[in-house]
């Protein structure tokens, strides 16, 4: 057999397109983190680490799909799709529940996610390796997973994946709403970001697609959430 690489997609999509993306990896990532959490019942904790990364991984496949939805160019929508393959640009959410702990409670308090300098990405990158492979690492040490990822731990990524990883599936007249309130702003000042975002979210209030009620969006970006 000739070695092939995977022939993988790198143009534009439509709507239904990104819709179809989303759910598919929302419904791996429940697989991934249901398949961790029968490892960490049976105690196979460095394993059960490796696939709740994963599952984040996956799960943050959706934001990265959104910005693919209003990329404004060609060299916009491959920044998107090297986004979407790589690793470290899947899981950068994943220390939202600690910001949170710390007090983060506003869209500006949650800025260290997505900071270019953070090495947070790289971290649960590690993690996930050091889960699955043994290694030789400093002074000739070697790293073994039942040595290095603990019960803890463990659990502590499991519950983080359960975050991130949701049920319901994504419309395309969802995405075409996204796309309508944001694509004419992307990229572009920030307060007009903030304003489009609050739209868009009274606009799927509208709909359906978001609870009814107050727009939690508007004060999330503005004053922040309540704590509790």
């Amino acid at each position: 057999m000739t070695k092939q690489k995977l022939d993988q997609y790198a143009g534009s999509l439509n709507a239904a397109q990104i819709a179809a993306g989303m759910n598919a990896a929302a419904s791996n990532a429940k697989r991934l983190l249901g398949d961790a959490k029968i490892l960490l019942k049976s105690n196979r904790f460095p394993t059960a680490a490796s696939l709740a990364v994963l599952a984040i991984e996956e799960a943050g496949k959706v934001s990265i799909l959104r910005g693919l939805s209003v990329a404004k160019d060609a060299k916009e929508i491959r920044s998107r799709w090297r986004d979407y393959r790589s690793h470290t640009k899947k899981n950068v959410a994943w220390i939202l529940p600690d910001l949170v702990a710390q007090g983060a409670r506003s869209l500006d308090a949650l800025k260290p996610i997505f900071h270019e300098e953070s090495d947070h990405p790289y971290v649960l990158e590690q993690v996930k390796q050091l889960g699955f492979y043994t290694d030789c690492l400093g002074k000739a040490h070697w790293s073994i997973p039942d040595e290095v990822i603990d019960e803890q731990l463990a659990r502590m990524l499991v519950a983080t994946a359960e975050i991130f990883v949701r049920d319901r599936e994504v419309t395309v007249e969802e995405i075409e709403l996204w796309i309508e309130h944001i694509g004419p702003v992307w990229n572009g000042p920030r307060e007009w970001m903030k304003k489009a975002l609050v739209n868009w979210y009274r606009a799927a209030q509208d709909r359906g697609f978001v609870p009814p009620g107050k727009n939690d969006m508007e004060k999330f970006v503005t004053k922040g959430i309540d704590r509790g």
